[in-house]
């Protein structure tokens, strides 16, 4: 490290199970680039000012995890079109004007549907949760031409308001709303099996949760697709194995948005 050292981070609540330090000081090695990746846990009262300290630093760019990938969205001059779409941010970069926001996520998961073969277009998909994560989520299942999104989800509204917001853009998509214990009222639910992609933060770093409880959801799971990456098998992914379902987390996700973000970094400093 010297002088000419640029810094990049993550900022979430919490940050201590990220590998993506890792990941990003490996590739900063790889490839003999001056840079180091921090991670920086900010608690969501502190958002703007970590925002404004950051830059003040010159830091050249951030990710953005949970629970900030919405809120972050106030404290940037710009946002790329693809991240206004999904309605979440989890790349910052540094501008003169102050940072634009960016969503690899999107990119992340479609190549991990690809490497992991799990099949999107013309198949009715399960997505627990309607947070930030799952708004790339939904977003990418209707571009994909998904035949149905079912929203599962604690807090209906919520579940309406991501469906609202992916109709704006897919208004074509097929998109039903249920609370998590409404799996039942999926029409045809027993007769059938389900991909499944669990894109809440129940089970982050503790492998004794789920969203779902009950076999008997785990029983009609075909493959399912966890975005938690730690632990390396969530309570999730071990409940629809035991059923006889294949499961994945989301480290592919995970390694194909860091490059992503990467990119992005790499490019801005050379045209800054």
């Amino acid at each position: 490290m010297d002088g000419k050292t640029r810094v990049y981070g993550l900022i979430g609540d919490p940050v201590e199970h990220s590998l993506s330090p890792l990941i990003h000081n490996s590739i900063a090695e790889m490839f003999k680039e001056n840079f180091v990746y921090v991670p920086l846990p900010v608690k969501k009262e502190n958002l703007g000012e970590a925002i404004k300290g950051a830059y003040a630093f010159h830091f050249g760019g951030m990710n953005v995890t949970v629970p900030h990938k919405q809120a972050v969205m106030e404290y940037l001059c710009d946002i790329d079109e693809v991240a206004a779409q999904i309605g979440a941010v989890n790349t910052l970069l540094w501008t003169k004007d102050g940072y634009k926001g960016f969503n690899t996520d999107i990119i992340g998961l479609e190549k991990s549907f690809i490497s992991d073969g799990f099949d999107v277009t013309g198949e009715e998909i399960i997505m627990l949760g309607a947070g930030g994560a799952s708004r790339a989520v939904g977003i990418l299942l209707a571009r994909k031409n998904a035949k149905c999104i079912y929203i599962l989800n604690r807090t209906l509204e919520t579940a309406e308001n991501l469906k609202a917001d992916i109709l704006k853009f897919y208004p074509d998509a097929r998109i039903e709303v249920l609370g998590l214990d409404e799996y039942g009222r999926i029409p045809g639910f027993y007769q059938k099996k389900f991909n499944v992609i669990q894109a809440t933060s129940v089970g982050l770093s503790d492998a004794t949760k789920a969203p779902i409880y009950d076999d008997d959801f785990y029983e009609h799971v075909n493959f399912g697709y966890d975005l938690i990456y730690n632990p390396l098998e969530t309570l999730f992914m071990k409940k629809v194995r035991e059923k006889g379902g294949k499961a994945v987390n989301g480290i592919h996700m995970l390694l194909s948005q860091a490059v992503a973000s990467y990119e992005i970094w790499r490019e801005g400093a050379v045209n800054e």
